[in-house]
């Protein structure tokens, strides 16, 4: 007689991280449908009960890889972010390194600006996305104290400006611009959110 199959005990050093690294490979790989606790137990080497400890269904599961997410797009442009540099160069290091991250993360960057997330983790995510849109607001801050840019709520001309940056990306995301024509067309992106359209 064969004996039954037992399940794999929890046994996993950093399940967490284990589960949202294949997550994010299957969101890039296979969207945010093919998605599954069960397959991704069954992947990562654990009991089909163990992600349970750190995700109580595939939404909790998204929810955290939207935040996680938000976290890395933070410490891309926290990095690129140089208050030495003149304000138009300092504006492009940003707008670079956030359509070099949607580049590299198009199905990630689509979930993180999903409207389908759980309520409880809302003000979580409204957090992350004030500390990863952070160097934008502090940019127009320190040019307004300059005298460089108008003046006005620096959170609302952020917002503009940001718009047509994710506008640009989301472009990008959806097929409907290829990556290097963004890249190599984002400093005139740059010059027109500085100056406006009037002929100069």
């Amino acid at each position: 007689m064969t004996p039954m199959p037992t399940q794999r005990p929890y046994h996993h050093g950093d399940l967490r991280a284990a589960l949202l690294g294949g997550a994010e490979r299957t969101l890039r790989e296979r969207g945010a449908a093919a998605l599954s606790l069960r397959e991704l137990a069954r992947e990562t080497g654990v009991s089909h009960a163990a992600p349970g400890r750190h995700f109580r269904d595939k939404q909790a599961l998204l929810d955290a890889l939207a935040l996680t997410g938000f976290e890395r797009l933070a410490q891309v442009l926290g990095s690129a972010d140089d208050a030495g540099l003149p304000l138009e160069r300092r504006l492009a290091a940003l707008a670079r390194a956030y359509l070099g991250f949607t580049v590299d993360n198009t199905a990630l960057l689509e979930l993180m600006f999903s409207r389908k997330h759980d309520p409880d983790v809302s003000e979580q995510l409204a957090a992350a996305v004030d500390r990863s849109i952070g160097s934008f607001t502090r940019l127009v801050a320190d040019a307004q104290q300059r005298g460089e840019i108008v003046e006005g709520d620096p959170e609302r001309i952020t917002l503009v400006a940001a718009a047509g940056l994710h506008g640009l990306a989301a472009l990008v995301a959806g097929g409907s611009l290829p990556p290097e024509e963004a890249l190599a067309g984002l400093d005139e992106h740059v010059r027109l959110v500085l100056h406006g359209l009037r002929p100069r």
